[in-house]
This record gives structure tokens, C-alpha cells and sequence, in this order.
């Protein structure tokens, strides 16, 4: 779905105070959902990379250095 930016920020103009605090907080709401996908998508690649590393030979070698 194409949204018109230009438009969008039209209405933005056009709304009251109190919904414009609505508008804003909403933002905020969808940022921190982005946010904390991101950071879960990176956690599951993490402990899906551990699993490669966590072997007898690597835990011996690393022991020495």
C-alpha cells in the first residue's frame, strides 16, 4: 500500500491538539514495535550462532589463549 506523505502531513494539519498527541504517541507505538522485532530477529540469529560455536574442539583451543 502506496501512502501519500504529502497528504498525510494535509490531515496532520487539520486535527486537533488532543489528536495530534494521539497521532504522535501512535508513532511512538510503532517505532518500539520496529524496534523490539529488530532486536528479536537479532537475539534468534545469536543463539542460532552459538550453537555453531559451542563444540569441545573451539571450548580447547580458546582455552589457551
Amino acid at each position: 500500500m502506496s501512502v501519500n506523505r504529502e497528504e498525510l502531513k494535509k490531515m496532520i494539519d487539520h486535527i486537533t491538539e488532543q489528536d495530534a498527541v494521539e497521532v504522535l504517541d501512535f508513532i511512538g507505538y510503532l517505532n518500539m514495535k520496529r524496534e523490539r522485532e529488530a532486536l528479536n530477529n537479532l537475539e534468534r540469529a545469536s543463539v542460532s550462532s552459538m550453537d555453531f560455536w559451542d563444540n569441545e574442539v573451539d571450548d580447547e583451543v580458546w582455552n589457551d589463549v
